[in-house]
């Protein structure tokens, strides 16, 4: 029997960590990509350089677990050529990529900026994090899963993109930057369906709502807010995309729309989700 694969962005921590490890329980191999390869590396999160918990090597360690194997690709979205060379590496290595999952995000500098601060530089890097390294991945990989018949495509989305901030970005509100990259984002997987319409393709926006991640923890942002929001936890998050990897969504989700993840998470009930990596949500 044909073996799955994933590939999955942002895998080292979040909802790329989570869903990663769903889809090892749900008979996948994962190809895992991110820029944290072992525990305790630093990176930049809005300007702020330091070590997050999580990494490849324990998002892998978790795959293993469920006796799945996992391929660690160290890649950033703001270096498009790295993330071709880990999408060429995936199928070298497992022949085949049946699901991609477009989770990764640009967390740099601008994204929490005012409209008259951000510069054409970081508006650059949200554009190339955002839109043109999930594009690039998509036509390193869409070709394979038309050759053999099928494919999952998933965009991780985002509200910011339809709806206008209540409040500026630092007062609980977002960015231009971010929402506008996610708005172009957004526009793709309707592209793709009408431009492979007959070849097995399976193309969706999740948008996850609101979730409390590490970033947003280092950011300062308060459990009070992320209860305001109603946020949900990665896991759930992640439960969602497993589910979307096997089962063909409802009509009533919308799903050749935008695909709201705490929505479908509580009709099928996976809000109570735990983590499939061991750490609390």
């Amino acid at each position: 029997m044909t073996r799955r694969v994933a590939f999955v962005t942002g895998a080292s921590r979040g909802i790329g960590a989570e869903s990663a490890v769903a889809l090892a329980k749900a008979g996948f191999d994962v190809a895992i990509v991110a820029r944290t390869l072992e525990t305790g590396e630093s990176h930049d999160y809005g300007g702020a350089t330091l070590p997050l918990p999580g990494s490849l090597r324990a998002t892998a360690a978790a795959i293993e677990a469920h006796g799945q194997q996992a391929l660690c690709l160290r890649a950033d979205v703001l270096d498009q050529a790295s993330m071709e060379t880990a999408a060429e590496q995936a199928l070298a290595h497992f022949g085949r990529i049946d699901l991609l999952f477009n989770n990764a995000i640009y967390q740099g500098e601008g994204t929490l900026s005012y409209l008259m601060d951000i510069t054409s530089e970081q508006l650059q890097a949200a554009y190339q994090g955002n839109v043109f390294t999930p594009l690039a991945l998509v036509k390193a990989l869409l070709p394979g899963m038309v050759e053999q018949g099928s494919g999952t495509i998933l965009n991780m989305l985002s509200a910011t993109a339809f709806m206008n901030p209540p409040a500026p970005a630092d007062k609980g509100g977002w960015g231009f930057a971010y929402a506008s990259s996610k708005a172009a984002v957004g526009r793709m997987v309707g592209s793709i369906r009408a431009e492979h319409s007959d070849c097995g393709l399976r193309c969706f926006n999740l948008e996850p709502g609101t979730v409390m991640t590490e970033v947003m923890r280092n950011a300062g942002i308060s459990e009070e807010l992320m209860r305001r929001y109603k946020a949900v936890s990665p896991a759930a998050i992640a439960s969602v995309v497993a589910w979307l990897a096997d089962n063909e969504p409802q009509e009533e989700w919308q799903p050749e729309e935008i695909l709201h993840g705490p929505a479908i998470a509580k009709s099928l009930g996976l809000l109570e989700a735990q983590s499939l990596l061991g750490a609390p949500q």
